[in-house]
């Protein structure tokens, strides 16, 4: 049985390209692309059939539009609307087909981090059963470069995995951000400095060691670059993506339903690129 890829469209002009996305992954994976779109449940029942007649007329013309525009490929797919809050919908319908990814684009609360979790998007990413795709660049081409920000965490490793697995011909650099104790206060003496090469040489050959342990596990592996760079995290990721230009960036989440992690939130409220989140169980 093919793998099932869940499109989920508001329909705005916002949408074309996580939907020009969603079509190239379903033929690139040979995947079922279902392509949903949830109606307000608060329209009269007069006018829902109508509605529902334009939907479906609108999704099939920009399926067209897509498909010459970026000369892709129609993977089987199935168009279907439901009524009921988009977020609950979403969810419930990845969990009823089993879907292996869900595809979405982008928020429209860029930079106003205050607003940002009230969005679909972002209910959608707390709640899912699988990874999920919000893509907001055109899909030009494949994802060629992928940035996998990286740990010694459970989610991280998960994360790192489904990275492996999903994207063989790409090339991934896993990003580590590091910190010693003491770095502000003696980072200019010699013998500190000479200790902190050491550890960071170290924590480098402990990278090296995770990677390889899952690699060996699986067939085929694309091209991995490991980065280790000092700083917090979200500003080392953001002081990369700023400089490397990555594709997409894959992170994890801990399965907390309430709780976002600071480089979602960071990655969501500016987006330089596409970005998949994936869970850790």
């Amino acid at each position: 049985m093919p793998r099932t890829l869940l499109f989920a469209t508001d329909l705005s002009q916002d949408n074309r390209a996580a939907f020009a996305r969603a079509l190239r992954l379903a033929y690139a994976q040979g995947a079922q692309l279902d392509i949903l779109h949830v109606l307000d449940p608060y329209l009269p029942h007069r006018v829902l059939h109508d509605v529902e007649s334009a939907v479906n007329e609108d999704i099939s013309a920009t399926l067209t539009d897509l498909r010459e525009d970026y000369a892709l490929e129609a993977p089987s797919l199935l168009i279907q609307t439901v009524v009921g809050a988009p977020h609950v919908e979403i969810v419930r319908e990845a969990h009823e087909r089993n879907a292996s990814l869900i595809i979405m684009g982008m928020h429209r609360k860029r930079g106003q981090k205050d607003l940002l979790l009230g969005t679909t998007v972002m209910r959608v990413l707390r709640s899912a059963p699988c990874p999920v795709v919000v893509a907001s660049y055109l899909p030009t081409q494949p994802w060629q470069h992928i940035l996998v920000p990286i740990d010694f965490s459970l989610t991280a490793r998960q994360t790192l995995r489904e990275a492996l697995i999903r994207f063989p011909e790409a090339k991934l650099t896993l990003l580590h951000a590091w910190s010693l104790p003491g770095e502000r206060e003696l980072g200019s003496q010699a013998n500190f400095a000479h200790w902190r090469d050491h550890e960071v040489e170290r924590l480098r050959r402990t990278l090296d060691n995770e990677i390889e342990s899952l690699m060996r596990d699986l067939d085929g592996v694309p091209d991995v670059e490991l980065v280790l760079e000092p700083g917090q995290p979200c500003d080392v990721l953001q002081d990369y993506m700023k400089r490397h230009s990555p594709d997409l960036v894959i992170i994890g989440s801990r399965g907390q339903p309430q709780h976002t992690s600071q480089v979602t939130e960071m990655l969501l409220g500016e987006p330089h690129c596409d970005l998949m989140l994936c869970r850790s169980w």
